[in-house]
């Protein structure tokens, strides 16, 4: 079969990336702004698996829609829980009435790896909210700085990373 360069040109540009972003910790930190009604849970020590259950249906909602996906919760959680980066209190859940509008898992390292808030509890300044939650807890922690991975074409994350002082630090394939 003869090379058509018109074929390389095509997968080249639907090659994804992902962007590195920081968000340095020297400097103050504004305190989250929950909404009404709206409270802050972690995991405790031992993980309640009703409620990362929750979390999941959340993340694997917001994933779908972002043009990703995530594994089923059985392998998510395996491989969450058994990570050796995994610490339950830095599994972040905003809770309403009993139910897990929004979460935030992160590793020991300093790194946000999961961001996800309900469709129907978008625009109430939740995901800002976990996100400052996580810069206090680094913070307290000793850590000089946050980072994340963002995928290049979702503008709408990078927009609320760059309004919370985060910056690109690499573009990396995807």
């Amino acid at each position: 079969m003869p090379f058509d360069p018109r074929q390389a040109v095509s997968i080249l540009m639907a090659q994804t990336f992902v962007l590195r972003m920081r968000r340095e910790l020297s400097g103050p930190i504004e305190q989250p702004l929950w909404p009404p009604g709206v409270v802050l849970r972690t995991l405790s020590a031992k993980p309640e698996k009703k409620l990362a259950q929750a979390a999941h249906a959340v993340l694997e909602a917001g994933f779908w829609e972002g043009g990703g996906g995530a594994p089923i919760f059985r392998q998510w959680w395996k491989a969450v829980s058994r990570d050796d980066e995994f610490d339950p209190a830095l599994v972040f859940f905003a809770m309403e009435g009993g139910n897990v509008i929004g979460m935030a898992q992160c590793w020991t390292s300093s790194f946000i790896k999961d961001l996800a808030v309900h469709h129907a509890a978008r625009r109430r300044g939740l995901g800002r909210a976990l996100m400052l939650a996580t810069f206090h807890t680094f913070a307290q922690r000793g850590s000089t700085h946050v980072d994340l991975k963002v995928r290049e074409e979702n503008a709408a994350a990078q927009a609320l990373y760059h309004s919370l002082g985060m910056r690109i630090v690499s573009r990396d394939a995807g």
